[in-house]
């Protein structure tokens, strides 16, 4: 997400922090550096201009240049330069006093409006809702038949109709959602390849017909600032309530995100960040700054966790380490686990020092080694993944073998399981220890572990 920006803006304040003293010559050569990083992310010209001028001012300050730490303090500008850039605070979605509440999706043809419907259906399910969905793009070929396959993918109610109008299409869906008890209706509309005065209106009557809680401009991250001026003309006409970006896990053009809000004063309030339906994120100011800044972002990678991670499979694992009964097959199921949560570049991305790492270049990540590892795993027999000290010279060729990797491949991945093993014996020892003198301590009775 926005790479090449994370990537230069880091080594720009990776230099600043190393002076012992910032001068207005550091600060001049730091500001250029981050004026050609943005413009070149293809972040607004005018935009750009004010952010730098604003970190200038500060970076100039009497505070700052009489600081301890001075290259600390001009990193902290431009954090929280870039939190405002990006609107300062997540704008929630509005719900309706009295549902149903109605969204309605907006934006140019392929800017991904009928997958982000899904998208967003599925988000508004995960938090309680009861969403309904509705095509009303009669014009696009199959159209229609591409929500309905979202829908299917998804185990979504679909308002279908025979009727071909589609501000009626969405008032019918609307008296469905009420019948049916959907608290919220989501309506795909349809797009253009430019903007032009016929689909204006046709959104404008929807819009007055329906009086949604929420308009939702749908646009393509990756098309730069053809996406702001698309914000900027649908948000004349329609009053956006919000953005949706799709495509931000790719690194082209990305500015638009940083963009957006300055140019049109329209909140970003979801990203797409992958091809999947579950890869919908709420767009949290603080956060992305944090990660193009190789700062993190911890909760994020929290909230991914709890999405992905079975609670109760969580708590036997915790409880075989506890006991050194992690195996092999444990081992897998973990790998797995890391897998769904999405590409190990990103979730690395989202931890504060190996997020600069990675932004830096000091870390390189190869997915494919999760699919060795665990091709080496399964070439082995049950017993093996129960009992890796079985695993003499003969088995490992066998096991080489069989999952198309070099023989050193299989002993470095027993020696990290042996590495690993030792590891969560000294920290659960440890962790228990601390658990029995704080019992003790406050005068509980003593704890029986089984280990």
């Amino acid at each position: 997400m926005l790479e090449s920006l994370s990537e230069k803006l880091q080594k720009v304040l990776k230099d600043l922090r190393g002076e012992g003293r910032v001068s207005e010559r550091h600060i001049d050569e730091a500001m250029r550096e981050i004026r050609m990083a943005l413009l070149e992310a293809d972040v607004h010209f005018k935009v750009v201009k004010g952010f730098v001028a604003r970190v200038k001012e500060q970076a100039l300050g009497q505070e700052v240049m009489r600081s301890l730490t001075p290259g600390q303090q001009v990193v902290k500008i431009v954090r929280d330069e870039l939190i405002e850039l990006f609107g300062a605070e997540a704008v929630p979605l509005r719900f309706a006093k009295v549902p149903p509440s109605v969204i309605m999706m907006v934006g140019l043809q392929g800017s991904g409006k009928t997958t982000s419907t899904g998208k967003l259906a599925l988000w508004l399910r995960k938090q309680g809702k009861r969403p309904l969905v509705v095509s009303a793009d009669v014009y696009r070929p199959a159209a229609i038949e591409q929500l309905k396959v979202v829908a299917r993918a998804l185990d979504m109610p679909l308002y279908e109709s025979e009727d071909m109008d589609p501000e009626r299409r969405a008032a019918q869906a609307l008296t469905e959602a009420r019948n049916k008890g959907h608290d919220t209706l989501i309506i795909d509309t349809a797009g253009r390849l430019h903007i032009d005065d016929q689909l204006m209106q046709e959104l404008e009557r929807i819009r007055d017909r329906l009086e949604p809680c929420e308009t939702l401009l749908v646009a393509d991250a990756m098309t730069g600032q053809d996406a702001v001026k698309s914000a900027r003309q649908f948000n004349r006409r329609l009053s956006l309530s919000g953005v949706l970006l799709t495509k931000m896990d790719g690194d082209t053009r990305g500015g638009a995100a940083l963009s957006i809000n300055q140019v049109t004063g329209c909140p970003v309030k979801f990203i797409g960040v992958g091809e999947k339906y579950s890869e919908l994120e709420v767009f949290h100011p603080q956060r992305m700054a944090g990660r193009i800044l190789g700062m993190g972002d911890v909760l994020s990678l929290i909230e991914k966790a709890e999405e992905t991670v079975d609670e109760e499979n969580a708590q036997r694992m915790l409880e075989k380490l506890q006991r050194n009964e992690f195996t092999l097959e444990d081992f897998r199921d973990q790998l797995k686990q890391i897998r769904k949560m999405g590409p190990l570049e990103e979730i690395l991305g989202m931890l504060p020092q190996m997020g600069a790492m990675k932004g830096l270049g000091n870390l390189q990540v190869d997915e494919k080694e999760l699919s060795h590892l665990e091709a080496i795993i399964n070439s082995m027999t049950p017993r093996e993944r129960a009992h890796a000290k079985l695993i003499n010279g003969s088995r490992r060729k066998r096991i080489a073998l069989g999952s198309g990797r070099p023989v050193s491949e299989v002993n470095r991945l027993l020696r990290q399981y042996a590495d690993m093993r030792k590891m969560m014996k000294r920290m659960s020892k440890g962790l228990m220890g601390k658990l029995r003198r704080g019992a003790l301590g406050k005068g509980l009775p003593k704890l029986n572990f089984p280990f």
